[in-house]
């Protein structure tokens, strides 16, 4: 597993550096500095190989992150480890920095030690570790045996992402779907490819230990129930949004390790019991019947070989009673161009010559609406007789729906030992959809 891990600053001045293995020496240290710190060229690939040895880096501000190892290990479980510890220390001491990392040097080498053993990962859920790790990196009065039982149980039992005897005044539930919707569209509004990416991220307050049951519309689970659209639902005014499609087709879908895998897999239901806090419940991609909030449709004249004449008309497609916020087009302009006149119906425009592109941005727009802009591009005489590539347009976007269509069905929550049920509980649900890569071509 993991030979080494050593925590570097941009100096390549070694910060933290703790040896798991024999077969790696202090060479491994200085190898990393030359060839990756002190490289003459960017180093792009996070993987690098150095006689025969392999350094899994990340990067945080001007702090490098480096895993050293010389088996034949799984990549993604070592960045999953960095990146969890990232998350670790910045749950402990706020921002990863140089200065951080010296005043907290004790609290990492703590840290460290509980999880990673002999180079393999323990647990590295943070509620588990404040349990049994002071934020100030100081040793904890001496335990009771119940405390130390709670920790033992915490450590080695089924559920270390969350500790007993969590007490809120209100209890509360907080859900996030936050999409991002790719495209890529021919000129004449053909899609050519589109997808979403999303996330479902929770803040849970509640007290004891609950027992949580999300559902969604899914297509598999309503085709079982034999209608759209269950009357299974929570009660609760605040799980509306937009009314989306009756199902969506999932295509692959990833959950946080408090979800039962086993009923997801047999019964298509969602249920766990939360870690106390914010947490990302699941990550999901659908291709199939994808809302697409805008469509561009460009239109580019050339006038001769000195004139480009471009006319983009953005038209929306919500509902009328919802508005876009933060809108931003990038209309691309040959490398020889020499002056611009723009003329928007709404919003700002500005010709940036640094990025060879229009800007054009909107503060806010309503559904069902179209707006437009066209620009007069003069341009330099060229010798160049290769054709203007035209490179396409882009677009950013803040939407209050899914674009996949998801829809939030159901949040039940049960906790038998205490005296409140899924009524008691206040629930807020919402649906945030952001552009990814979003371009037509022109």
């Amino acid at each position: 597993m993991i030979g080494g891990l050593f925590i570097y600053n941009h100096k390549g001045e070694v910060l933290i550096s703790r040896v798991y293995r024999d077969d790696i020496g202090r060479n491994a240290v200085d190898a990393f500095r030359v060839n990756v710190i002190h490289a003459r060229q960017q180093v792009r690939s996070p993987v690098t190989n150095i006689a025969r040895t392999s350094f899994f880096h990340v990067k945080r501000s001007n702090i490098w992150l480096a895993a050293v190892t010389k088996q034949n290990v799984n990549a993604a479980m070592v960045f999953e480890f960095l990146y969890k510890m990232c998350d670790v220390m910045t749950a402990y001491f706020g921002k990863i920095s140089e200065e951080n990392i010296k005043n907290n040097f004790v609290l990492i080498y703590e840290l460290l030690d509980e999880i990673l053993d002999f180079g393999y990962p323990q647990n590295s859920e943070t509620g588990a570790l404040k349990t049994f790790i002071t934020q100030q990196g100081i040793k904890s009065q001496p335990q009771t045996k119940e405390e130390q039982s709670q920790i033992t149980s915490q450590v080695t039992g089924q559920i270390g992402w969350r500790r007993e005897g969590i007490k809120y005044r209100r209890n509360e539930l907080f859900l996030d779907v936050l999409e991002s919707v790719n495209l890529l569209m021919s000129p004449q509004g053909q899609v050519l490819s589109a997808h979403v990416s999303g996330r479902v991220v929770m803040k849970s307050y509640l007290s004891g230990m609950p027992e949580c049951k999300f559902g969604m519309n899914d297509k598999i689970v309503i085709d079982k129930q034999g209608k759209g659209g269950a009357t299974d639902d929570s009660g609760k005014s605040e799980l509306g949004g937009s009314s989306g499609k009756q199902s969506i087709a999932i295509d692959d879908c990833t959950f946080h390790q408090c979800v039962r895998l086993s009923k997801f897999d047999s019964e298509r239901s969602i249920s766990f019991i939360p870690p106390d806090g914010e947490y990302e419940l699941m990550r999901y991609r659908t291709t199939k019947d994808i809302i697409l909030p805008f469509r561009v449709i460009p239109l580019v004249r050339e006038v001769g070989r000195t004139k480009l004449e471009v006319k983009v008309v953005i038209k929306s497609n919500f509902k009328p009673s919802l508005l876009a916020q933060k809108i931003e087009v990038r209309i691309p302009t040959p490398l020889n161009t020499s002056g611009v006149q723009v003329i928007c119906m709404k919003g700002k425009a500005k010709y940036k010559a640094s990025e060879n592109a229009i800007v054009w941005k909107i503060k806010r727009m309503a559904g069902m609406k179209e707006s437009q802009i066209s620009a007069e591009i003069e341009l330099l005489p060229t010798n160049d007789k290769k054709k203007w590539a035209r490179p396409p347009i882009s677009m950013n976007f803040e939407v209050p729906f899914a674009p996949s269509g998801l829809k939030v069905r159901y949040l039940k929550v049960f906790e038998p030992k205490l005296n409140y049920s899924d009524h008691d509980v206040i629930k807020w649900v919402r649906y945030i959809g952001r552009s990814g890569i979003y371009e037509t071509r022109c």
